[in-house]
């Protein structure tokens, strides 16, 4: 069988595209839509780089005021602050900010006037109860949307507390690696952390798991309402009293607004999120500190002699149950050298801390140059100070960066001159990187030596009238040490100096040596004369001293 396919049939048989007529489409209506189009993508993207200045800008002051304001906290918040959850809190603060301020502007109020729009539009082309059904169902949406949100809050504020916790446990254990191998307790380590991460999951799936309920109602509310509405205008149709068009348009206008609607949903839920992390940033900046400056308090200045150290019936503790300093009185001359010695615990450490105020005494004063501590500004009390602390630690730069961060207006020489002094200049100059070499986290790429030096060499370069040494030459060999006591002499010249000591072999010339007890001055006088009393405690501790000093030879 052959299958013949007549070509004859006539081409205006054949289905044509109706033609549009010229003058209803013309190139510059083409045109005209191309440029909106391209418009509608520049003011979007200049409304995004306007606004990226101010949040940035304002995220940068806030952040910046959080940092300073923790720097500015006492000595008794960072003994007990975790550093993980803080930074956290902070990072999390500030990402808030940015997403709330972005909402608010860009998703909220705009959404606000498109419902406004659609639903004065409703009302004037099709009645009143195409707008009700559209404003019930607004309301029923951002009634739930508020109830299940606010319920779901403590997920969050779980979820953000585990993370916190998670955060502080990985960054403790990190920064304290060595010891983590030294007790060979890796598997420890990571369990607990696994612990941490395991509340965290906990309190993520709740969030999760919530959002997705959350999200399901939001859904079928708007899908109920759109439905209720195209069976109105479908009976509107049949009746006559609608067209065909009319159906299209309250479907196509309803259907629009369903896409802000849901993304104000969604924009609601995060800025709670937001508002939730934003809030345990506000925390820190609502503590305050214990040390507070009175009104109008002036700067401390000291001239050439003015440098007295002076403790009056100074007593103190940390907690009520047991005294630190007791009625503790003593003063250290302008340029004089005073040791304190005394067992642990007798308040040694204490002293530098009230002297520094970090915390203020419960009774008595502290004075510098005949002037209470605590009627000066912080910031010039601190100036007149210079400290070498028993166990330094380093920032992770460099090593000229850490000397030069006793005083940063410090030239190149300047720090030279000062690691000369602390005899750190040779060995810096024996390293591969010399002064530029990085010291790694805490310092820890140095020896416990290298280290002290560093901290001897940036308080020299301070140039303080006032220098604490507390302990300063614990990790330094016999020889290092005698070289920097030597340097010593001659910096302190002119200046107060306060030797916190254990080893009696570096306050020997001292002018003055006060030995502590029970919160008090046990005795005190020379090196010579301690050693002379009977029944000193100085002079037995000399003894032993010099005991294990002759044992170990």
């Amino acid at each position: 069988m052959r299958l013949t396919i007549s070509t004859s049939c006539p081409i205006s048989l054949l289905p044509r595209t109706p033609s549009l007529p010229s003058e209803l489409l013309s190139s510059s209506d083409v045109c005209l839509f191309g440029a909106a189009r391209i418009g509608s993508s520049l003011f979007n993207e200049l409304r995004n780089a306007v606004f990226a200045k101010v949040a940035q800008t304002s995220i940068r002051r806030v952040a910046k005021s959080t940092f300073l304001h923790l720097h500015s906290l006492d000595h008794a918040y960072h003994l007990s602050r975790h550093t993980g959850a803080m930074s956290r809190a902070v990072d999390r603060g500030t990402r808030g900010i940015n997403f709330v301020l972005s909402a608010l502007v860009f998703n909220v109020f705009p959404t606000i006037f498109e419902v406004s729009l659609v639903s004065g539009i409703l009302t004037y082309k099709f009645g009143l109860s195409y707008a009700l059904v559209t404003i019930g169902t607004l309301s029923v949406y951002a009634a739930f949307t508020l109830g299940v949100t606010q319920w779901r809050t403590k997920f969050r504020v779980q979820m953000n507390k585990a993370d916190g916790e998670a955060g502080s446990k990985a960054i403790d254990s990190l920064i304290n690696y060595e010891t983590v191998k030294y007790f060979n307790n890796e598997d420890f380590e990571s369990n607990e952390y696994d612990k941490a991460l395991a509340l965290y999951e906990k309190a993520a799936l709740k969030t999760t798991t919530s959002l997705s309920l959350l999200s399901f109602g939001q859904s079928a509310t708007f899908s109920i309402a759109l439905t209720t509405l195209m069976v109105m205008a479908s009976q509107g149709v049949v009746s006559g009293t609608l067209t065909v068009g009319d159906l299209v348009m309250i479907n196509g206008l309803v259907f629009q607004l369903s896409i802000p609607l849901n993304f104000l949903g969604s924009v609601y839920r995060d800025i709670r999120q937001s508002l939730i992390d934003m809030q345990q940033m506000f925390d820190l900046l609502s503590l305050n500190s214990s040390i507070k400056e009175k009104p109008g308090a002036p700067a401390l200045h000291l001239e050439p002699g003015e440098a007295t150290v002076t403790f009056e019936d100074v007593s103190f503790s940390y907690t009520p149950e047991k005294m630190i300093l007791d009625g503790l009185s003593f003063r250290a001359p302008a340029g004089k050298k005073l040791a304190i010695v005394g067992g642990s615990g007798s308040g040694k450490s204490t002293i530098v801390r009230l002297l520094y105020r970090f915390y203020d005494p419960s009774m008595g004063r502290v004075l510098i140059g005949n002037r209470d501590v605590r009627d000066v500004t912080v910031d010039s009390l601190r100036r007149q100070l210079s400290i070498v602390p028993q166990d330094p630690v380093l920032f992770h730069d460099t090593i000229n960066y850490n000397i030069a961060y006793g005083r940063l207006s410090a030239g190149h020489e300047e720090v030279l001159a000062a690691s000369q002094m602390a005899n750190l200049h040779n060995g810096v100059q024996n390293m591969p990187m010399k002064y530029e070499t990085q010291v790694g986290e805490r310092g820890l790429k140095l020896s416990g030596g290298e280290k002290q030096r560093v901290a001897i060499a940036r308080a020299v370069l301070k140039d303080s009238p006032v220098l604490v040494y507390d302990e300063a030459t614990s990790s330094l060999d016999s020889i290092t040490e005698q070289n920097i006591l030597g340097a010593m002499r001659r910096v302190i010249k002119g200046k107060t100096s306060i030797f916190i000591a254990h080893r009696l072999s570096t306050i020997v010339d001292a002018d003055e040596i006060l030995v502590l007890g029970d919160g008090r001055v046990m005795e005190r006088g020379s090196h010579l004369d301690l050693i002379q009393r009977p029944s000193s405690f100085y002079a037995e501790l000399w003894a032993k001293q010099n005991t294990l000093v002759t044992d170990n030879e």
